[in-house]
């Protein structure tokens, strides 16, 4: 174990951050592929399901139709992938990335208690899942990710205003002004 161990450390594991930037990016792909996906028939024709039994998204229906409810989910995903993009060098959009995906992720986590036929009854039911609750549950690491960023970028943020106002301080003290 000493091994893999030193060959990890030299492939550069422990480099400052890096498990930051990876979830940042691994998400700015997902909300890519994700909002891709919402453009095209098949998607919104697969989504039906999903939508009508989701607590807190079945009203798009009735706001706007079937296509117009993946169209906005789509444009949801596109925004919230550029806000984690963005922030790499902006905390301010990391954290609205990182809300919108906390959100986004809530919401269909939500869906899994009113999923019809979300659990086998041929395997006795819940915890036995079916392909379609399977599919809603990977979103619980996607949330712990996105709840990652939004810590992260919310101590980094914060940090970098206390930084900002050591700086005017000092310099404050310099010019022989104390405040």
């Amino acid at each position: 174990m000493t091994f893999i161990t030193r060959i990890l450390i030299q492939l550069g594991i422990l480099r400052d951050d890096i498990d930051y930037h990876v979830v940042r990016a691994s998400m700015v792909i997902i909300f890519l592929f994700f909002g891709y996906q919402k453009w095209f028939n098949y998607t919104a024709q697969a989504l039906i399901p999903y939508i009508s039994h989701g607590p807190l998204i079945s009203w798009m229906y009735p706001v706007f139709g079937l296509r117009g409810a993946t169209w906005f989910l789509g444009v949801a995903e596109w925004t919230f992938g550029l806000l984690l993009l963005l922030g790499f060098w902006n905390k301010q959009s990391g954290i609205l990335g990182a809300l919108g995906a906390c959100f986004s992720f809530i919401a269909t986590l939500t869906i899994i208690p009113f999923m019809p036929d979300g659990w086998a009854p041929s395997a006795g039911g819940f915890p036995a899942m079916t392909e379609k609750v399977a599919f809603l549950i990977k979103d619980l690491v996607l949330l712990a990710a996105s709840f990652y960023l939004l810590r992260q970028d919310v101590l980094r943020a914060a940090s970098a205003g206390e930084l900002y106002r050591d700086l005017q301080d000092a310099a404050t003290v310099k010019e022989g002004r104390q405040v």
